[in-house]
């Protein structure tokens, strides 16, 4: 079963093929395996199962979003979905200054949801998810970790306008890691098993602020966050978009079990370092090869790929930066039916 298959694989036991997860948006795909015409759980099940999907990601802020509770950034949204359906126009910050930057507390502003009303709502949720996903490891998590929720308040402009000032940024900062801190406190308390962390804390070509202040100020505080979760028997897979080779190793040290990341990060140096004792979530297929690419290009990125899988106990395939709408039905087809052909272990 694939649930049994993406379990086995977090814990580093054996699996007779390579685990698999996807970021999929892609409607018309989505309509062409299934055969189902209009968006709904049944659908989204069926194509889990027939693409063999292990393991949905999945993060969760709570009942109350931030924007309902004090002041965020709507930086707009470019067109992912089919029809562009999602895509939104950014609006003005209500951040005018750095200044106003370097002044915020987000648990001043945002307040914290009562903690039982908390649980009770993740709780809820993950036994929501295993009856639709029964076949699938289903994760809790919280998306706006700490860089994360300063972009989500900020915007990126005045985030790093204000991040020029280290040590008033730092504590911003800890502002929203202890807002995150109270999150993870709930989710320690329901039956996941797993636990995505989600953080976006470098740019495309790597980090945006010092080395140094990462390992100063953030990676440290990812170590309390997880110990919250290790404390309480959940694996920890941490996730972040960009270039983060850099820092794989402080990640390993702060106590993650698995890595999740995009083509950026160099696959080559995680495999290397930590095929025997992390579970792996990525490839070296880019979204922008499968939706631009040869067929040839697209065989290639999988072949390169199924070497330095097969080395590793806990690897999980994916298209590591998202499958969107406008990656053609062929192409995602042909990656399918490519990878299946190489991902058996036996």
């Amino acid at each position: 079963m694939s649930y049994q298959i993406g379990m086995d694989a977090l814990r580093l036991r054996p699996t007779p093929r390579l685990a698999h997860t996807e970021y999929c948006s892609n409607d018309a795909l989505k309509r062409h395996v299934t055969g189902m015409d209009e968006p709904s759980i049944e659908r989204e099940r069926a194509f889990m199962d027939a693409w063999e999907i292990d393991f949905i990601w999945s993060t969760n802020e709570g009942p109350e979003p931030w924007s309902e509770r004090g002041r965020t950034t709507d930086m707009g949204h470019a067109e992912f979905l089919e029809h562009g359906v999602d895509r939104r126009e950014a609006k003005p910050s209500p951040f005018k200054s750095p200044e106003e930057v370097l002044a915020f507390d987000a648990v001043a502003e945002y307040g914290f949801t009562d903690m039982d009303t908390l649980v009770t709502h993740y709780e809820n949720l993950y036994q929501w998810a295993r009856s639709n996903f029964p076949d699938q490891v289903w994760t809790g998590g919280y998306y706006q970790t700490i860089v994360s929720g300063a972009i989500a308040a900020f915007g990126w402009d005045m985030l790093l306008e204000a991040a020029a000032d280290q040590q008033r940024f730092a504590k911003v900062l800890d502002s929203f890691y202890r807002q995150a801190e109270h999150h993870y406190h709930a989710w320690a308390q329901t039956s996941i098993e797993v636990f995505m962390c989600h953080d976006d804390f470098v740019w495309t070509a790597g980090p945006f602020m010092r080395p140094e202040f990462y390992r100063a100020e953030i990676l440290p505080r990812y170590k309390a966050l997880w110990s919250i979760m290790k404390d309480a028997g959940k694996l920890v897979v941490f996730t972040s978009d960009g270039d983060y080779t850099e820092f794989v190793d402080d990640v390993v040290e702060a106590g993650a079990d698995a890595l999740c990341f995009e083509p950026m990060t160099d696959l080559d140096v995680v495999v290397e370092r930590y095929a025997k004792t992390h579970a792996i979530l990525a490839s070296k297929v880019d979204a922008r090869t499968l939706t631009f690419g040869s067929p040839e290009q697209i065989r290639g990125e999988i072949d390169a790929t199924i070497p330095l899988a097969l080395e590793c106990p806990g690897f999980m395939f994916a298209v590591g930066n998202h499958i969107p709408s406008n990656v053609p039905v062929e192409n995602a087809l042909l990656y399918m039916e490519h990878l299946r052909s190489r991902w058996d272990r036996g």
